[in-house]
Protein backbone atom coordinates (compact mmCIF):
# COMPACT_ATOMS: atom_id res chain seq x y z
CA UNK A 1 0.00 0.00 0.00
CA UNK A 2 0.83 4.02 -1.08
CA UNK A 3 1.09 6.44 1.32
CA UNK A 4 -1.31 7.83 -0.19
CA UNK A 5 -3.82 4.29 -0.04
CA UNK A 6 -3.69 4.17 3.49
CA UNK A 7 -5.39 7.54 3.87
CA UNK A 8 -8.40 5.50 2.60
CA UNK A 9 -8.20 2.58 4.37
CA UNK A 10 -6.10 1.11 6.87
CA UNK A 11 -3.30 -1.67 6.43
CA UNK A 12 -4.74 -3.34 9.18
CA UNK A 13 -8.31 -3.53 7.22
CA UNK A 14 -5.96 -5.48 4.51
CA UNK A 15 -4.30 -8.19 6.62
CA UNK A 16 -7.41 -8.70 7.91
CA UNK A 17 -9.13 -10.04 5.08
CA UNK A 18 -6.29 -11.69 3.15
CA UNK A 19 -4.82 -13.24 5.93
CA UNK A 20 -1.10 -11.94 4.95
CA UNK A 21 1.04 -9.20 5.19
CA UNK A 22 0.77 -5.63 4.04
CA UNK A 23 3.90 -4.12 3.08
CA UNK A 24 4.26 -0.35 2.44
CA UNK A 25 7.49 0.96 3.33
CA UNK A 26 10.40 0.66 0.84
CA UNK A 27 13.33 0.05 4.03
CA UNK A 28 10.43 -1.74 6.33
CA UNK A 29 11.68 -3.73 9.20
CA UNK A 30 15.46 -3.46 8.04
CA UNK A 31 15.33 -5.70 4.83
CA UNK A 32 16.95 -3.39 2.39
CA UNK A 33 15.61 -6.10 -0.64
CA UNK A 34 12.00 -6.25 -0.03
CA UNK A 35 11.34 -4.57 -3.99
CA UNK A 36 13.30 -6.96 -5.66
CA UNK A 37 12.40 -10.01 -3.58
CA UNK A 38 8.55 -8.87 -4.12
CA UNK A 39 9.27 -7.78 -7.74
CA UNK A 40 10.79 -11.40 -8.32
CA UNK A 41 8.02 -13.40 -6.87
CA UNK A 42 4.81 -11.99 -8.73
CA UNK A 43 3.48 -13.22 -11.60
CA UNK A 44 2.05 -10.20 -12.35
CA UNK A 45 1.43 -6.90 -10.65
CA UNK A 46 -1.83 -4.55 -10.69
CA UNK A 47 -2.20 -1.42 -9.00
CA UNK A 48 -5.34 -0.76 -8.80
CA UNK A 49 -6.43 2.44 -8.26
CA UNK A 50 -3.68 4.40 -9.61
CA UNK A 51 -3.94 7.92 -9.04
CA UNK A 52 -2.66 10.64 -11.56
CA UNK A 53 0.56 11.34 -9.50
CA UNK A 54 1.46 7.37 -9.61
CA UNK A 55 0.96 7.40 -13.83
CA UNK A 56 3.05 10.20 -13.62
CA UNK A 57 6.00 8.67 -11.11
CA UNK A 58 5.41 5.09 -12.92
CA UNK A 59 5.77 6.71 -16.31
CA UNK A 60 9.32 8.59 -15.42
CA UNK A 61 10.85 5.78 -13.50
CA UNK A 62 10.65 6.97 -10.67
CA UNK A 63 11.62 4.67 -7.08
CA UNK A 64 10.64 6.94 -4.68
CA UNK A 65 8.42 4.22 -2.53
CA UNK A 66 8.04 0.78 -2.40
CA UNK A 67 5.36 0.24 -5.02
CA UNK A 68 7.25 2.15 -7.80
CA UNK A 69 10.47 0.63 -6.52
CA UNK A 70 9.16 -2.90 -7.59
CA UNK A 71 7.79 -1.78 -10.89
CA UNK A 72 11.52 -0.88 -11.71
CA UNK A 73 12.52 -4.30 -10.41
CA UNK A 74 9.58 -6.53 -11.72
CA UNK A 75 9.81 -8.40 -14.89
CA UNK A 76 6.69 -9.90 -15.20
CA UNK A 77 3.12 -8.54 -16.80
CA UNK A 78 1.66 -5.34 -15.35
CA UNK A 79 -1.99 -3.99 -15.29
CA UNK A 80 -2.18 -0.54 -14.20
CA UNK A 81 -6.11 0.29 -13.50
CA UNK A 82 -6.31 4.43 -13.63
CA UNK A 83 -8.86 6.00 -11.44
CA UNK A 84 -9.14 10.14 -11.18
CA UNK A 85 -11.49 13.01 -11.71
CA UNK A 86 -12.18 13.14 -15.44
CA UNK A 87 -10.92 16.32 -15.53
CA UNK A 88 -7.28 15.12 -14.10
CA UNK A 89 -7.86 11.85 -16.80
CA UNK A 90 -8.30 14.02 -19.44
CA UNK A 91 -5.52 16.56 -19.00
CA UNK A 92 -2.93 16.53 -21.83
CA UNK A 93 -0.04 15.18 -19.08
CA UNK A 94 -2.00 12.41 -18.13
CA UNK A 95 -2.93 11.23 -21.28
CA UNK A 96 1.32 11.58 -22.23
CA UNK A 97 2.09 9.55 -19.41
CA UNK A 98 -0.42 6.83 -20.00
CA UNK A 99 0.39 6.67 -23.52
CA UNK A 100 4.09 6.07 -22.45
CA UNK A 101 3.15 3.44 -19.96
CA UNK A 102 1.78 1.44 -22.44
CA UNK A 103 4.27 2.16 -24.70
CA UNK A 104 7.17 0.25 -22.67
CA UNK A 105 4.56 -2.49 -21.65
CA UNK A 106 2.29 -1.62 -19.57
CA UNK A 107 -1.58 -2.64 -19.54
CA UNK A 108 -3.19 0.09 -18.73
CA UNK A 109 -7.10 -0.12 -18.74
CA UNK A 110 -9.39 2.38 -19.39
CA UNK A 111 -11.60 4.32 -16.53
CA UNK A 112 -15.06 3.55 -16.49
CA UNK A 113 -17.90 5.94 -16.68
CA UNK A 114 -20.13 6.74 -14.35
CA UNK A 115 -20.70 9.08 -11.15
CA UNK A 116 -17.79 10.59 -9.91
CA UNK A 117 -16.69 12.31 -6.51
CA UNK A 118 -19.69 14.17 -4.41
CA UNK A 119 -20.91 17.07 -7.04
CA UNK A 120 -18.44 16.29 -9.90
CA UNK A 121 -21.24 14.57 -12.09
CA UNK A 122 -20.46 11.43 -14.28
CA UNK A 123 -17.28 10.87 -16.75
CA UNK A 124 -14.69 8.75 -17.24
CA UNK A 125 -12.52 8.07 -14.32
CA UNK A 126 -14.35 6.02 -11.90
CA UNK A 127 -12.11 2.73 -11.03
CA UNK A 128 -13.65 -0.35 -13.55
CA UNK A 129 -15.35 -3.20 -11.60
CA UNK A 130 -13.90 -5.42 -10.12
CA UNK A 131 -14.91 -8.44 -12.36
CA UNK A 132 -13.89 -6.18 -15.70
CA UNK A 133 -10.44 -6.21 -13.28
CA UNK A 134 -10.52 -9.80 -12.94
CA UNK A 135 -10.97 -10.21 -16.42
CA UNK A 136 -8.53 -7.74 -17.33
CA UNK A 137 -5.62 -9.84 -14.89
CA UNK A 138 -7.05 -13.44 -16.74
CA UNK A 139 -5.80 -12.24 -19.86
CA UNK A 140 -2.78 -10.52 -19.03
CA UNK A 141 -1.59 -13.92 -17.50
CA UNK A 142 -2.94 -15.76 -20.63
CA UNK A 143 -1.01 -14.04 -22.97
CA UNK A 144 0.84 -17.70 -24.20
CA UNK A 145 -2.15 -19.27 -25.74
CA UNK A 146 -2.80 -19.64 -29.59
CA UNK A 147 -5.70 -17.43 -28.95
CA UNK A 148 -3.47 -14.35 -28.01
CA UNK A 149 -4.38 -11.24 -30.30
CA UNK A 150 -6.60 -13.24 -32.67
CA UNK A 151 -9.81 -11.90 -33.51
CA UNK A 152 -12.77 -14.20 -32.44
CA UNK A 153 -16.32 -13.82 -33.42
CA UNK A 154 -19.13 -15.22 -31.17
CA UNK A 155 -22.64 -15.57 -31.66
CA UNK A 156 -24.96 -16.13 -28.61
CA UNK A 157 -28.51 -16.48 -28.09
CA UNK A 158 -31.71 -16.35 -29.59
CA UNK A 159 -33.45 -13.94 -32.37
CA UNK A 160 -37.11 -13.24 -32.56
CA UNK A 161 -39.30 -12.96 -35.41
CA UNK A 162 -41.81 -10.29 -35.38
CA UNK A 163 -45.58 -11.17 -35.95
CA UNK A 164 -47.46 -8.13 -35.09
CA UNK A 165 -45.96 -5.24 -32.61
CA UNK A 166 -45.93 -7.49 -29.77
CA UNK A 167 -45.46 -10.57 -30.63
CA UNK A 168 -42.75 -12.81 -32.02
CA UNK A 169 -41.42 -16.19 -32.88
CA UNK A 170 -38.35 -17.54 -31.07
CA UNK A 171 -36.94 -20.28 -28.98
CA UNK A 172 -35.71 -20.95 -25.47
CA UNK A 173 -32.06 -20.47 -25.92
CA UNK A 174 -30.38 -18.15 -23.18
CA UNK A 175 -26.79 -17.39 -24.30
CA UNK A 176 -25.39 -18.88 -21.49
CA UNK A 177 -23.60 -21.27 -23.73
CA UNK A 178 -22.47 -18.49 -26.37
CA UNK A 179 -21.63 -15.91 -23.40
CA UNK A 180 -19.21 -18.89 -21.95
CA UNK A 181 -16.96 -19.12 -25.14
CA UNK A 182 -16.54 -15.30 -25.59
CA UNK A 183 -15.74 -15.39 -21.74
CA UNK A 184 -13.35 -17.72 -21.87
CA UNK A 185 -12.33 -16.61 -25.83
CA UNK A 186 -11.66 -13.18 -24.05
CA UNK A 187 -9.45 -14.30 -20.80
CA UNK A 188 -6.99 -16.13 -23.30
CA UNK A 189 -6.30 -13.04 -24.66
CA UNK A 190 -8.30 -13.29 -28.17
CA UNK A 191 -9.85 -9.69 -29.29
CA UNK A 192 -13.74 -11.03 -28.99
CA UNK A 193 -16.93 -9.46 -30.96
CA UNK A 194 -20.23 -11.20 -29.41
CA UNK A 195 -22.98 -10.53 -31.56
CA UNK A 196 -25.68 -11.19 -29.39
CA UNK A 197 -29.73 -12.15 -29.62
CA UNK A 198 -32.01 -11.72 -26.83
CA UNK A 199 -30.40 -13.50 -23.52
CA UNK A 200 -31.10 -13.92 -20.28
CA UNK A 201 -27.43 -13.23 -19.26
CA UNK A 202 -25.14 -10.18 -19.47
CA UNK A 203 -22.48 -9.96 -21.74
CA UNK A 204 -18.78 -10.90 -20.55
CA UNK A 205 -16.35 -7.77 -19.47
CA UNK A 206 -14.50 -6.59 -22.06
CA UNK A 207 -15.93 -8.02 -24.89
CA UNK A 208 -17.41 -6.05 -27.93
CA UNK A 209 -20.90 -6.31 -27.96
CA UNK A 210 -23.33 -6.23 -30.80
CA UNK A 211 -26.81 -6.46 -30.08
CA UNK A 212 -29.19 -7.85 -32.58
CA UNK A 213 -32.67 -9.10 -32.29
CA UNK A 214 -33.98 -11.05 -35.61
CA UNK A 215 -32.47 -13.49 -37.54
CA UNK A 216 -31.48 -10.73 -40.69
CA UNK A 217 -30.17 -8.95 -38.39
CA UNK A 218 -27.78 -11.48 -37.02
CA UNK A 219 -26.61 -12.69 -40.32
CA UNK A 220 -25.87 -8.72 -41.15
CA UNK A 221 -23.79 -8.09 -37.99
CA UNK A 222 -21.85 -11.29 -38.50
CA UNK A 223 -21.29 -10.03 -42.11
CA UNK A 224 -19.46 -6.70 -41.25
CA UNK A 225 -17.22 -8.60 -39.08
CA UNK A 226 -16.12 -11.89 -40.20
CA UNK A 227 -13.96 -10.34 -42.87
CA UNK A 228 -11.28 -9.33 -40.11
CA UNK A 229 -11.90 -12.59 -38.11
CA UNK A 230 -9.35 -15.40 -37.38
CA UNK A 231 -12.27 -18.04 -35.52
CA UNK A 232 -15.95 -17.93 -36.11
CA UNK A 233 -17.81 -19.43 -33.46
CA UNK A 234 -21.94 -19.81 -33.82
CA UNK A 235 -23.64 -20.65 -30.89
CA UNK A 236 -26.49 -18.58 -31.42
CA UNK A 237 -29.89 -20.23 -32.03
CA UNK A 238 -31.15 -18.13 -34.36
CA UNK A 239 -34.95 -18.48 -35.42
CA UNK A 240 -35.37 -20.89 -38.43
CA UNK A 241 -38.75 -19.30 -39.96
CA UNK A 242 -40.34 -15.72 -39.89
CA UNK A 243 -44.34 -15.02 -40.49
CA UNK A 244 -44.52 -13.82 -44.30
CA UNK A 245 -46.50 -11.35 -43.29
CA UNK A 246 -46.29 -9.07 -40.54
CA UNK A 247 -49.33 -7.16 -39.26
CA UNK A 248 -48.77 -3.25 -38.67
CA UNK A 249 -51.22 -3.31 -35.70
CA UNK A 250 -51.49 -5.61 -32.67
CA UNK A 251 -53.55 -8.75 -34.32
CA UNK A 252 -57.20 -9.03 -31.94
CA UNK A 253 -58.19 -11.99 -30.60
CA UNK A 254 -61.63 -11.88 -32.31
CA UNK A 255 -59.82 -11.61 -35.86
CA UNK A 256 -57.05 -13.67 -35.52
CA UNK A 257 -56.10 -15.95 -38.81
CA UNK A 258 -56.72 -19.73 -38.31
CA UNK A 259 -53.38 -20.42 -39.32
CA UNK A 260 -49.50 -18.45 -39.75
CA UNK A 261 -48.22 -18.90 -42.53
CA UNK A 262 -44.12 -19.17 -42.40
CA UNK A 263 -41.46 -18.43 -44.73
CA UNK A 264 -37.82 -19.32 -44.22
CA UNK A 265 -35.17 -17.34 -42.51
CA UNK A 266 -31.41 -16.25 -43.87
CA UNK A 267 -29.17 -19.69 -42.61
CA UNK A 268 -26.53 -17.12 -40.64
CA UNK A 269 -23.98 -20.14 -40.86
CA UNK A 270 -24.53 -20.91 -44.54
CA UNK A 271 -24.20 -17.31 -45.50
CA UNK A 272 -20.87 -16.67 -44.13
CA UNK A 273 -19.30 -19.30 -46.73
CA UNK A 274 -18.27 -16.98 -49.48
CA UNK A 275 -17.56 -14.33 -47.19
CA UNK A 276 -14.79 -16.34 -45.05
CA UNK A 277 -11.66 -15.20 -45.28
CA UNK A 278 -8.57 -17.93 -45.88
CA UNK A 279 -7.77 -20.01 -42.52
CA UNK A 280 -10.79 -18.78 -40.14
CA UNK A 281 -11.73 -21.45 -38.18
CA UNK A 282 -15.24 -21.84 -38.17
CA UNK A 283 -17.22 -23.72 -35.53
CA UNK A 284 -20.90 -24.64 -35.85
CA UNK A 285 -23.66 -25.79 -33.27
CA UNK A 286 -26.29 -28.92 -33.96
CA UNK A 287 -29.04 -28.77 -31.03
CA UNK A 288 -31.28 -32.00 -32.44
CA UNK A 289 -34.22 -34.52 -30.58
CA UNK A 290 -33.02 -36.98 -32.94
CA UNK A 291 -30.93 -38.93 -34.60
CA UNK A 292 -27.89 -36.30 -33.50
CA UNK A 293 -25.07 -37.57 -34.21
CA UNK A 294 -26.10 -38.15 -38.13
CA UNK A 295 -27.30 -34.84 -38.36
CA UNK A 296 -24.58 -33.28 -37.27
CA UNK A 297 -21.96 -34.69 -39.37
CA UNK A 298 -24.33 -33.75 -42.56
CA UNK A 299 -24.32 -30.15 -40.94
CA UNK A 300 -20.88 -30.41 -40.56
CA UNK A 301 -20.68 -31.27 -44.12
CA UNK A 302 -22.44 -28.86 -45.43
CA UNK A 303 -21.82 -25.79 -43.92
CA UNK A 304 -17.92 -26.22 -44.07
CA UNK A 305 -17.13 -26.14 -40.81
CA UNK A 306 -13.90 -27.35 -38.83
CA UNK A 307 -15.85 -28.64 -35.81
CA UNK A 308 -19.48 -28.88 -34.83
CA UNK A 309 -20.66 -28.93 -31.47
CA UNK A 310 -23.80 -31.33 -30.68
CA UNK A 311 -26.41 -31.63 -28.46
CA UNK A 312 -29.51 -33.15 -27.64
CA UNK A 313 -32.67 -30.60 -27.06
CA UNK A 314 -35.25 -31.38 -24.10
CA UNK A 315 -33.11 -33.26 -21.71
CA UNK A 316 -32.55 -32.22 -17.96
CA UNK A 317 -29.21 -30.70 -17.18
CA UNK A 318 -28.57 -30.10 -21.04
CA UNK A 319 -28.95 -28.26 -23.87
CA UNK A 320 -31.41 -24.76 -23.32
CA UNK A 321 -31.90 -22.92 -20.65
CA UNK A 322 -29.11 -25.15 -18.13
CA UNK A 323 -26.17 -24.29 -16.50
CA UNK A 324 -24.66 -27.63 -17.81
CA UNK A 325 -24.14 -29.14 -20.55
CA UNK A 326 -23.23 -32.74 -22.53
CA UNK A 327 -22.18 -32.40 -25.64
CA UNK A 328 -19.52 -34.25 -28.58
CA UNK A 329 -17.22 -32.40 -30.63
CA UNK A 330 -17.25 -33.26 -34.02
CA UNK A 331 -14.70 -32.93 -36.91
CA UNK A 332 -13.89 -34.37 -40.27
CA UNK A 333 -11.18 -36.77 -38.13
CA UNK A 334 -13.96 -38.20 -35.47
CA UNK A 335 -16.24 -37.60 -32.70
CA UNK A 336 -15.35 -36.74 -28.99
CA UNK A 337 -17.85 -37.35 -26.57
CA UNK A 338 -17.29 -34.92 -23.03
CA UNK A 339 -19.05 -36.17 -20.06
CA UNK A 340 -22.06 -33.58 -18.43
CA UNK A 341 -20.30 -30.64 -17.33
CA UNK A 342 -20.28 -26.81 -16.78
CA UNK A 343 -21.18 -24.52 -19.96
CA UNK A 344 -18.36 -22.86 -18.61
CA UNK A 345 -16.16 -26.06 -18.55
CA UNK A 346 -17.52 -27.07 -21.88
CA UNK A 347 -16.26 -23.32 -23.64
CA UNK A 348 -12.43 -24.18 -22.20
CA UNK A 349 -12.37 -27.83 -23.77
CA UNK A 350 -13.64 -26.18 -27.00
CA UNK A 351 -11.44 -23.40 -26.51
CA UNK A 352 -8.46 -25.94 -26.22
CA UNK A 353 -9.35 -27.31 -29.86
CA UNK A 354 -9.96 -24.51 -31.49
CA UNK A 355 -6.37 -23.66 -31.09
CA UNK A 356 -5.27 -26.85 -31.70
CA UNK A 357 -6.91 -26.33 -35.27
CA UNK A 358 -4.60 -22.60 -35.17
CA UNK A 359 -1.57 -24.12 -34.15
CA UNK A 360 -1.28 -26.53 -36.76
CA UNK A 361 -2.44 -24.21 -39.70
Amino acid sequence: MTRGAQQFVGAVTFEGVTGRRVHSEIFESGEALAHIRLARHAHGIVIAPATADFLARSAQGRAEDLLSAILLAARCPVLIVPAMNDRMWSHPQTVINTTHLREIGYDVMEPAVGPLAFDEGEGPGRMPEPDMIAAAVTRMLSKSTALNGKRVLVTAGSTREAIDPVRFISNHSTGKMGVAIARAARARGAAVTLVAGPMEVAPPAGVSTVHVTSTEDMARAVGESIASADVLVMAAAPADFRPSDVASEKIKKAHAPDSLALTATTDVLASTIAARPPRLVVVGFALETESLLQNAREKLASKKLDLIVANRAGVPGEGFGSDTNRVTIISANGDEALPLMSKDDVAEVLLDRIEALISGR
